[in-house]
């Protein structure tokens, strides 16, 4: 890959702005996952350099972002008493990630259906601000999740510090109300944590802060889990590696459009792999693209993978020596920002759309949405697909029956002036039945109810593939129903226009081993004609 040294200046400039834009975001998930705002920080560094250097998106930057935390802090949260299994988990993540790449699969986790994700990120969305109002009012954090976080705000309300909700008022306020003309020179985030810290600094002096913050060399985390352990871990592994990879594709696209390239799917599955790996071993959180972060990066000048991996540096160095500064950080201020970034998740465009989007839709949305919130993240993933699956055959079911159409009418506009001629001789004793587009499993009992139906009465049957593009497996055992129904009622049936995957489907299930091949024809018209030679032998009989 070649590289224009006119990039240079703004590479590191866009890489500067990036690290800026991080630094608060990236503590502030970090005391949301439970791991403190040094592994928050290290995630960034990890996930930032790595998916830079071998990603697909070149003017990316990752790191870790909302849905991510919350996914690790349900993680954390079950794994508290023994932290090796929880970053197992991270870097299993990783590993599954790099193999999507690997296998080219990265195309198919865009086919995610968008009621799914959207519901997901709203309830994560929903999350971060319900788990952010305790610090936000100066009481504690709790363990249980938002279900947690609510009772425990119930029962402590009346502990909430004056100060402390000040400062997160200022802090959301600023991320809200930051004047546009200053968001280039001064990010919100950062003008939150400046703004919020010198408050508490000078005058809101008794709001809790984070305390002391470790700084140096992460520890190193060993992967290590026993068999059992891993039908256990391999589950929310594969929810952070399925989210991982859906938050950066999309922020891939994002980058795409603002840079007017085009990203490599799959090589950004195998960076995203990467850096979640050696998070993992770092003691760190996972990360995904980040899609502010990027936009920033790239309206500053940044457009190659240098300036994605300088930010991750320069986040490095204020690791290794930032603990003493960071540590006079109100809880408050970093829930103000969290709060505001909860509230840019939740996805309202959707929610504005509610009213002419499609029911079955919206269902699926609000139940990954609830399951999400109420239950676990990785019910709400699974529900959700199964669901939307649901949803998409019905939709294929309508949509595929449309290409069953029954053509017994002699003077049906779509059979040729023979067909009708032989149609009318046979004094409407054959039905000439077309199958048109593709048959699924979605389509596969109700193609043999409506045919069983259409036939009834009639002694030939014509079934008609000349226009089927594909048949799958299930409609192609609903045709062997068919067929066998015809049998039982002493129906003449032939089939006709068979061709292509549709042909090599039935005759590689053995569908057509029981049909004469006399009975098999190219022509519909000689199917016609053959079933008319059929029933006349029959009546002479």
């Amino acid at each position: 890959m070649s590289y224009r040294l006119s990039s240079l200046k703004g590479d590191i400039f866009g890489g500067l702005t990036a690290a800026v834009v991080a630094l608060p975001l990236a503590l502030a998930f970090g005391v949301a996952s439970g791991l403190g705002p040094i592994a928050g920080l290290y995630g960034a560094i990890a996930t930032g350099f790595f998916a830079a250097i071998f990603g697909g998106t070149p003017a990316q930057v990752s790191g870790p972002t909302g849905p991510m935390t919350i996914v690790t802090a349900a993680i954390v949260s079950q794994y508290a008493d023994n932290l090796t299994i929880a970053f197992t988990i991270v870097f299993l993540g990783g590993v599954l990630q790099l193999l999507f790449g690997a296998l080219k699969v990265g195309r198919y986790v865009s086919y995610t259906p968008y009621s799914v994700i959207s519901g997901f990120m709203s309830g994560i969305g929903i999350i971060i601000i319900i788990m952010q109002v305790l610090p936000f009012l100066g009481l504690p954090a709790t363990q249980g999740g938002p279900i947690g976080a609510i009772r425990s705000l119930g029962a402590h309300l009346e502990q909430w510090q004056q100060g402390a909700a000040i400062l997160g008022i200022v802090s959301l306020g600023t991320m809200v109300f930051w004047p546009t003309r200053l968001r280039t020179i001064l990010p919100p985030p950062l003008a939150a944590l400046l703004i919020g810290t010198l408050l508490a600094l000078t005058i809101f002096t008794d709001a809790p802060i984070l305390g002391s913050v470790p700084t140096g060399l992460p520890q190193i985390f060993v992967p290590h889990f026993s068999a059992h352990e891993l039908v256990d871990i391999i589950q929310p592994a594969f929810v952070l590696a399925l989210l991982g990879s859906i938050d950066s594709l999309l922020t891939s696209l994002v980058a795409d459009t603002v840079t007017r390239t085009h990203h490599n799917s799959d090589r950004e599955l195998i960076g995203q792999g990467i850096g979640n790996m050696v998070a993992g071993l770092i003691g760190a959180i996972p990360g995904a693209g980040a899609t502010m972060r990027t936009v920033i990066n790239v309206r500053a000048g940044g457009h190659s993978p240098l300036s994605g991996a300088l930010h991750a540096v320069v986040l490095l160095s204020l690791a290794l020596g930032l603990g003493p500064l960071v540590e006079k950080i109100p809880n408050a201020v970093l829930a103000g920002i969290l709060i505001k970034v909860g509230w840019d998740i939740i996805d309202w465009g959707y929610l504005r759309r509610l009213r002419k989007a499609p029911r079955e839709k919206v269902f699926v949305m609000f139940v990954t949405l609830g399951l999400t919130v109420f239950v676990d993240l990785i019910t709400a993933v699974a529900v959700g697909l199964i669901l939307a699956g649901f949803v998409t055959a019905r939709w294929m079911e309508r949509e595929e029956l449309k290409g069953i159409t029954a053509l017994a009418i002699s003077d049906n506009d779509t059979l040729s002036t023979e067909e009708r001629t032989e149609l009318s001789q046979l004094h409407d004793q054959v039905l000439v039945i077309a199958m048109r587009g593709r048959f699924s499993y979605a389509s596969a009992r109700e193609l043999t109810r409506r045919i069983g139906v259409l036939t009834a009465g009639y002694k030939g049957l014509v079934l008609d593939f000349s226009e089927a593009a594909q048949i799958d497996t299930s409609a192609a055992m609903a045709i062997e129903e068919v067929i066998s129904a015809a049998s039982t009622q002493n129906i003449i049936l032939v089939l006709t226009g068979l061709a292509g995957e549709a042909r090599e489907t039935l005759e590689n299930l053995d569908i057509l081993k029981g049909i004469p091949l006399d009975n098999i024809v190219d022509d519909p018209l000689d199917a016609i004609r053959r079933v008319g030679q059929l029933i006349h032998s029959a009546n002479a009989t």
